[in-house]
């Protein structure tokens, strides 16, 4: 007797006529037989391609560009692994932890403009990718996030490891939803794709493992669609804007990220209007080099000539940054806002016109409108002030001490020993501050941070995604040393991969950005403290190359050397465990409050760190 067979592969199925008779024994079905996993149909011979859902998203991936997939590998992943593992266009990059892959995804992503991918098993191993997501969603990084999710039958019954994605992670992205239908193939994925790439930030698709190895005829609804467009204003807003320009004698240019594209154009614009350019954090590695109009950042971490010029205009043009300190606006000028993002416009001060644009596109279109000045007044009083301010900082990096390395000095050396296009990776907190005042822009390095969502621990594994992406340049990671600490269990992936990454840990043996802040509030630090290990034994125990530095003499020979070197290296410094961030303006609250904290220190006995933080701040300064 004969009948038909359906036969599963991962790639196909197929009918076959077999003339075997079925026996009679249900154990036949599971040996290995001819029909064994078989299903018995009544029908005609049947030939039809098809894919898993898994072997289609990972195609689906490639033919966008990607080309890594950051994460740790579990049971509800398998399938989608495995497809990785017979991919020759998409290599699976394993984790020691699932938030450090999404940091390194979004490095990736915020370096090359292209789609980067991140994965967490079902349960906590999605969860983990969340607080990294935030960074990349917040950075407006492109990055997809593969959210695996438990059996598909389960869902609902409180089972183990249950959690709900499509609410999870709705907060941290532009598109969430659940894949859980071989219908919603191929174009769920291309949305979130198209999502992620268009609105700049995170997608996530929810996919069950059980749901990956459904199979469906293959199908296309054509490829990734996706352009950049060009967005002006009205003309009337630009001719209302140039009126305003025309008008105006003091004006400050404040801007940010959006400009990265727009270098030239901002020159011209400087010179037109004869005015200086402020940059925020995200927009210094745009902004700052080769710019005779530069003045430096405002804000906390900036200086007093960015502040001042802020302060002194009567008119501040805003160009691509959601600049979000309320309290380091002007207080009297006249404010206008261009970004690409209508939501930005006026959430963080009161606007005279608010503007839609690409600053590029749009400066193109503002520039024949407006009128040269020739009166620099104004621009070189700005100019003289951010000379004054360089010449500060710069006198800080001095070496004046043999006992105490200042964090100023340190990172003044690693600018001057690294390579003309390095990528910096900073910390937050000490390091994102050292970096933003002493690392050198030229158009060709890059610095990364969590800039926006100000999360610790950012730092390594970000320099893991850049240097994965960029093998033969230099990543230097700025790492504090409690942030370092935080996913110090990444160090292996470094190892694991021979990434050439090198860390420079800012060992101060305490949360100082935190210290600091209590101490500004007139508290005494509490829980701030950190016994550290020696961080380079440490990294020599697990296969890495370790430098100790406890002296100023010590510091540039170590960081040559560890340059030098073609494998990772982790260079430990220890730092001015009292060094103090000074604002370029400080409040009475403020000073106030530090006051008070060392009253409360004197007072409790601990006259030796009041006279240590005096002595290393202001006595040798």
């Amino acid at each position: 007797m004969g009948f038909w067979v359906v036969r599963f592969t991962r790639s196909m199925y197929y009918v076959q006529l077999t003339t075997k008779t079925k026996p009679h024994c249900p154990d036949y079905y599971r040996s290995g037989g001819d029909i064994a996993a078989g299903l018995y149909l009544p029908t005609k011979t049947i030939h039809m391609s098809s894919k898993t859902i898994a072997a289609q998203l990972v195609e689906i991936l490639a033919s966008a560009g990607v080309k890594r997939i950051h994460g740790v590998v579990g049971d509800s992943l398998n399938s989608i692994v495995d497809e990785v593992h017979k991919s020759s266009q998409i290599e699976w990059i394993l984790y020691r932890h699932e938030e450090a892959a999404a940091f390194a995804a979004g490095a990736e992503a915020q370096l090359t403009g292209r789609l980067a991918v991140c994965a967490g098993s079902c349960g906590p191993g999605n969860l983990h990718l969340i607080n990294g997501l935030f960074d990349c969603h917040r950075s407006h990084a492109p990055v997809l996030a593969i959210a695996a999710h438990i059996q598909s039958e389960e869902i609902g019954t409180g089972y183990f490891q249950e959690t709900h994605p499509e609410l999870l992670f709705q907060e941290c992205s532009h598109f969430c939803e659940i894949l859980s239908n071989v219908r919603q193939m191929p174009h769920i994925p291309k949305i979130a794709i198209q999502h992620a790439l268009g609105k700049k930030g995170v997608s996530v698709i929810g996919l069950s493992g059980d749901i990956a190895l459904e199979t469906s005829s293959e199908a296309s609804d054509g490829p990734v669609l996706y352009g950049k467009p060009r967005l002006v204003p009205a003309e009337a807003d630009l001719y209302e804007l140039a009126g305003r320009l025309n008008k105006h004698s003091r004006i400050t240019l404040l801007c940010g990220i959006g400009c990265r594209e727009a270098h030239s154009e901002l020159m011209q614009l400087g010179e037109k209007l004869q005015s200086p350019m402020v940059h925020t954090l995200r927009g210094k590695e745009f902004i700052a080099y080769d710019n005779p109009y530069d003045v430096g950042m405002s804000g906390l971490i900036g200086l007093t000539s960015g502040y001042y010029a802020m302060e002194e205009s009567d008119l501040l043009l805003m160009l691509g940054t959601d600049f979000p300190y309320r309290d380091w606006y002007p207080s009297q000028s006249e404010i206008v806002q261009i970004d690409i993002r209508p939501e930005n416009l006026g959430r963080r001060c009161r606007l005279s016109q608010g503007l839609i644009g690409d600053v590029r596109e749009t400066l193109l279109q503002l520039l024949p409108l407006l009128e040269a000045k020739s009166d620099r007044s104004f621009l070189d009083t700005c100019l003289d002030r951010y000379k004054t301010s360089r010449e500060k900082l710069d006198a800080n990096t001095l070496n004046q001490s043999s006992e105490l390395i200042y964090s100023e000095y340190l990172t003044a050396m690693i600018d001057k020993v690294a390579a003309d296009d390095a990528i910096f990776c900073a910390d937050v907190g000490g390091p994102t501050v050292w970096a933003a005042r002493y690392l050198t822009m030229n158009g060709r390095r890059r610095l990364l941070g969590s800039f926006n969502h100000g999360s610790m621990a950012n730092a390594m594994p970000q320099a893991i995604g850049a240097q994965l992406e960029y093998p033969d340049r230099q990543v230097i990671s700025l790492s504090g040393d409690g942030g370092f600490s935080m996913l110090m269990g990444d160090i292996l992936t470094i190892r694991q991969y021979k990434l050439p990454v090198k860390i420079v840990v800012f060992n101060n043996r305490s949360l100082g950005f935190v210290a600091m802040e209590m101490k500004v509030a007139g508290l005494l630090p509490h829980a701030t403290d950190l016994e550290n290990p020696d961080f380079a034994a440490m990294a020599q125990s697990m296969g890495l190359t370790g430098i100790r530095v406890e002296k100023n003499e010590e510091v540039q020979p170590a960081l040559e050397k560890a340059l030098a070197l073609d494998g990772p290296v982790l260079i430990d410094v220890l730092v001015n465990p009292t060094e103090l961030v000074i604002p370029p303006k400080i409040a009475f609250s403020q000073a106030k409050g530090f006051g008070i904290y060392m009253l409360k220190q004197l007072l409790n006995g601990e006259g030796i760190e009041v006279w240590q933080t005096i002595d290393s701040n202001f006595i040798k300064r």
